[in-house]
């Protein structure tokens, strides 16, 4: 196939919504940061998720700079942080001058687990250093099982942010992805399930929290005739501009998520009779919002990771493999890492044996339909 298939591409409304939301904003000349398209993005994703407050930010990146240093996180403090992500989730700690402390995955949820949360926090206490805050991560669309994360974090008086920059739209039993926590975060960059080119979402029941975000990400002016700075700010608010493209977004986002579980389903039906691939798991807890489908394979499996990497590549057919742990990155590698296992981290697993599939939703079925049949001609030589 000659036409590029793409991992997870920008997905604008076949209705147009996006473009009337920015034409709008050209016609009333909001061009400039703020202006109606990002007060109502906040309303409207914050009534969507059913939170009381959110801030709109340049991207998910800054909406956990903001987050952690709305939590209290300064210089000398420990955070614990799930090791299995993009290196965004933890960057902002180093940011703060604060200790990122690694947590392994389980086999469940692929997120952060439980067991190995508790050894941390134990470890922690018997050094009087008990984490700031714990960034909890839901990966590739799916929730961490946060009521026993929730219930240690609540026993130490620890704070959790929600790092949802994968899982907009998902569910936890019957909560939604990202209001879990005390503050949660979404990424609207271009290759996540809606996308405003990029920017990001803070979000909190807490309106103490969103405020100050908002105050910090505005240079932190304070109300005032003349330009007064009381605090150090950060040029951190989103444009009017790509707020509109976020709101047209919004409206098809339970189509998107649709169509990616449908991605999902297609391709675990039709690798149902190769034995050495697994597709990941989703708990029955709460809905995924299958962002990226990703699946596994047997470690003895003759078929590697790399292999169908370059099988696609040679089509034009994009894929990744799953996120290299954190604890593993050489820019981290002085970091504690806990686990819970004696056998390799579970992390270190996935990453060994994962791939990221295309799940594009602008993909056809019978573009899905080509790469199934490419992944399967390998196992079959």
């Amino acid at each position: 196939m000659n036409e590029r298939i793409y991992l997870a591409s920008p997905h604008m409304s076949e209705q147009g919504y996006e473009e009337q939301y920015v034409k709008e904003a050209f016609e009333t000349n909001w061009v400039a940061p703020l202006g109606p398209n990002v007060t109502n993005f906040e309303k409207e994703l914050a009534q969507y998720v059913g939170v009381k407050s959110a801030s709109a930010l340049s991207s998910g990146t800054a909406a956990i700079h903001l987050g952690l240093k709305a939590l209290g996180v300064t210089t000398g403090d420990v955070v614990f942080c799930s090791t299995l992500t993009f290196s965004a989730s933890c960057n902002p700690i180093l940011y703060l001058g604060a200790t990122p402390v690694f947590i392994d995955s389980n086999a469940l949820t692929w997120n952060m687990c439980p067991k190995a949360l508790k050894l941390a926090f134990e470890n922690a206490e018997k050094n009087n250093q008990l984490p700031k805050a714990v960034v909890v991560v839901n990966l590739y669309g799916q929730s961490a099982d946060m009521d026993p994360i929730l219930e240690l974090c609540q026993q130490y008086t620890v704070p959790i942010l929600e790092d949802a920059a994968e899982s907009l739209g998902a569910t936890y039993k019957g909560r939604m992805s990202g209001t879990i926590g005390d503050i949660g975060i979404y990424s609207f960059n271009g290759n996540k399930i809606i996308t405003t080119s990029g920017g990001g979402m803070m979000v909190s029941n807490n309106e103490d929290y969103t405020k100050k975000a908002t105050f910090w990400a505005t240079q932190s002016r304070e109300a005032e005739r003349h330009y007064e700075h009381k605090e150090i700010g950060y040029n951190y608010r989103m444009s009017n501009v790509v707020a509109g493209i976020g709101r047209g977004q919004l409206k098809v986002l339970n189509d998107r998520i649709a169509k990616k579980k449908e991605i999902y389903e297609t391709y675990k039906e039709g690798f149902r009779d190769i034995e050495d691939i697994q597709m990941m798991n989703i708990c029955d807890f709460g809905e995924s919002n299958y962002w990226l489908s990703v699946m596994t394979l047997k470690e003895d499996s003759k078929v590697k990771p790399l292999d169908i990497m370059l099988a696609l590549e040679s089509e034009n057919i994009e894929s990744r493999p799953v996120w290299k742990p954190m604890h593993l990155q050489p820019v981290f590698k002085q970091y504690p890492f806990f686990t819970a296992t004696k056998e390799i981290p579970f992390s270190e697993d996935y990453f060994n044996r994962g791939v990221c599939l295309p799940s594009d939703t602008k993909m056809t079925k019978e573009q899905q339909e080509f790469i199934i049949k490419l992944i399967k001609q390998l196992f079959e030589q």
